[in-house]
């Protein structure tokens, strides 16, 4: 298994790594896109989608972004788009992980689906609108790894009291807790250092990263619990050693979207 890990992620950071810095804009939103319908399609599995109706929906889904992409040329969702995308993971989000509501192959089933990866594809293309702007998207992207890899430490190491004992036993409120301390580190030096996106007073720079780190927990545990929910283990076997595409972009969604929404609503990017 740690082979796998290892061989897999030799292959595929490379590759992220060369798409995020050396593709133009239109193989960036392509290859995004993809990351995004792959997601999709192991949510449909998840929510027990019929072959038949996972098919459609992946041909609605990339017919829709295409015309979303080409013919309007949009890489930002509308105001009112956004705000929708605030209250879902900001409110409905934590509100869904207390009652363990289930999700269903149908119309509701659908529409999540569509709120969860639409707004997460046109964020990878909104905070890169070019190769130039790579090195801001990565930032945002290794503060959801160090949240990940902080919470997963400090957890084994000093944790005791669980976080969602039912959804994902092994997470802890220690673990949280050093993660938003991880995060909060790291988010000062990028500021230190003038490496983030937008320039805010040192408060609010941690405000910000403690609203990422817990909307990265959130995603976590929002994934975790549809597998629960649906019975399976990983989303797929997309990805030898790691499990699916959803298993490893869980976090980024819900961060990338919230954190495009946040710079859409005050007009900053």
């Amino acid at each position: 298994m740690l082979k796998q890990r290892i061989l897999t992620a030799l292959v595929l950071l490379p590759l992220m790594i060369g798409m995020l810095f050396g593709a133009d804009n239109n193989l960036w939103a392509a290859f995004s896109g993809l990351i995004s319908l792959l997601a999709l399609w192991e949510y449909a599995r998840i929510a027990h989608f019929t072959t038949i109706q996972n098919a459609l929906y992946l041909l609605v889904s990339a017919a829709g972004g295409g015309c979303l992409y080409f013919y309007n040329q949009q890489t930002a969702l509308p105001l009112w788009a956004q705000i929708i995308v605030l209250l879902f993971w900001l409110i409905i989000v934590p509100v869904w992980l207390k009652f363990k509501w289930k999700i269903k192959a149908n119309l509701l089933g659908v529409m999540i689906g569509w709120l969860l990866m639409v707004p997460f594809w046109q964020a990878l293309i909104y905070l890169r609108p070019d190769s130039h702007a790579a090195g801001t998207l990565l930032s945002i992207m290794v503060l959801v790894w160090i949240a990940d890899i902080a919470a997963y430490f400090v957890g084994r190491a000093v944790g005791k009291r669980k976080l969602a004992p039912i959804i994902s036993p092994n997470k802890s409120w220690e673990g949280a807790i050093g993660a938003v301390i991880c995060v909060a580190i790291y988010t000062t030096v990028l500021q230190h250092q003038g490496w983030l996106p937008v320039i805010l007073p040192w408060w609010q720079t941690l405000c910000l990263a403690f609203v990422l780190t817990a909307v990265s927990i959130c995603g976590d545990l929002l994934e975790s619990w549809l597998k629960r929910a649906g019975g399976v283990k990983d989303s797929s076997q997309l990805l030898p050693g790691h499990g699916g595409v959803f298993d490893r972009v869980d976090s980024l969604i819900a961060v990338l979207s919230v954190y495009a929404a946040l710079m859409a609503c005050f007009g900053v990017k």
